[in-house]
């Protein structure tokens, strides 16, 4: 019998059974996430259950983070039914300016490897950097989770992807999952989970592993896993009381798909209005002129983010037709940035710092651009509309891009 991927190894050890690609499973999870775009909903679906409490306060969490603080008296609604909710079944809260879910979750020590997580959001898949099999669901299956503490799966094949080579100089993790979505499409990895790995892999920090995996989902990936190293377990070790149980792939595991790609002569990437497989070399747009930049959200909102971009800018000044807006992925990161000086370099340069959270990324307030306006973002998407304005341009770039953009005005 063959070897088994991570997915199918955390999802026989979650559902009593010995599982491979392709079974439907009920499995146990080990957390329940939802934000507040998603959370109201599932506590009307739960209540329609007949439920009025959940299987486990400790395992369900509440994050207030897409809209936060409120913008209007409907967002402030939706995170009063949140927190009545919270109070009601004792579940987690994480209230306005604790941070974005996703930087929140593994922060606070919820999961660790091998666990098993849904969420009410489609950047779940950020935790498969801890080897923690997460994805996103909707509300409803996410209000079956949180009352029964299980949910039905298909288990999904999985893609290896093998990171090899050496990095080019100012070349990021999001100038290689920018690469990958380019090369697979938004629909390559439909219904799959990713496994990433190789050298690159091994040598990257934590924070930059959870870029990676944050965009699984923007190639159609289920999960965006990784094996489980001495780096994961330390991180964990850190911020978890909760013992890990690494599942990482067998050697003779069966894939549906191996991709090898040498990074070395992979340059700088930059993800064009108005789609993120709509990936070119950052050259092909140089000169290209912007009103406003993105340093944050899920995708780069974490201390290397933050690091990377003071280095860039200290002792400079953003260029006077361009705006900086930063939004640090979470309170602590908050301050430990104010505590290594990067806010006060990002500041001085002329950047406007917002409540950690997932800032202007959304479009429902914070930095929404106007029309016809060009903007440089380390988000994880550009659609159309995405970040409050139909009319407006997004390319989606790393910390390093977007720093060195807003010093010249252009996309440099």
């Amino acid at each position: 019998m063959a070897g088994k991927t991570i997915a199918e190894k955390i999802f026989s050890n979650h559902s009593g059974t010995d599982v491979r690609a392709g079974d439907i499973v009920v499995a146990d999870v080990d957390f329940v996430m939802g934000q507040d775009g998603t959370s109201p909903l599932a506590i009307r679906a739960l209540k329609n259950m007949g439920a009025d409490t959940v299987f486990d306060p400790d395992k369900v969490a509440l994050v207030m983070d897409h809209s936060s603080p409120s913008p209007n008296e409907g967002v402030s609604r939706l995170h009063t039914i949140m927190r009545e909710f919270a109070r009601e079944s004792g579940c987690h809260v994480y209230d306005v300016g604790c941070g974005v879910c996703h930087q929140l979750i593994p922060e606070q020590g919820h999961v660790v490897a091998g666990d098993l997580v849904v969420g009410c959001d489609s950047h779940t898949c950020t935790y498969g950097a801890l080897n923690v099999f997460s994805t996103g669901v909707g509300s409803t299956d996410g209000a079956a989770a949180m009352v029964s503490g299980k949910l039905w799966f298909k288990v999904p094949e999985t893609i290896k992807v093998v990171f090899t080579g050496d990095l080019g100089e100012d070349v990021t993790s999001k100038d290689l999952i920018l690469y990958l979505a380019g090369l697979l499409g938004a629909d390559g990895a439909t219904y799959q989970a990713l496994e990433f790995s190789g050298p690159v892999i091994d040598a990257m920090s934590i924070d930059e592993r959870m870029t990676i995996s944050n965009m699984a989902i923007e190639v159609g990936a289920k999960a965006g896993l990784m094996a489980a190293d001495e780096k994961t377990l330390a991180w964990l070790g850190e911020h978890s009381d909760r013992t890990p149980d690494p599942q990482n792939p067998d050697l003779d595991a069966v894939y549906s798909r191996v991709i090898e790609i040498d990074l070395t002569d992979v340059s700088r990437q930059i993800a064009k209005p108005h789609a993120v497989d709509n990936v070119v070399p950052l050259a092909e747009v140089a000169g290209t002129p912007i009103a406003q930049g993105l340093i944050g959200t899920c995708t780069n909102g974490r201390l290397d983010d933050l690091a990377a971009a003071a280095k860039i800018l200290e002792g400079k000044t953003i260029h006077p037709d361009t705006r900086l807006i930063v939004a640090p992925a979470s309170r602590d990161i908050y301050l430990d940035a104010i505590e290594k000086g990067y806010i006060q370099t990002l500041v001085k340069a002329g950047a406007s710092v917002v409540t950690p959270g997932c800032g202007p990324c959304v479009g429902t307030h914070n930095g929404v651009p106007s029309d016809g306006e060009n903007v440089i973002s380390t988000a994880n998407r550009n659609f159309k509309g995405r970040m409050g304005n139909s009319n407006a341009f997004i390319y989606l770039a790393s910390p390093v891009t977007v720093a060195k953009s807003v010093l010249a005005g252009e996309i440099v």
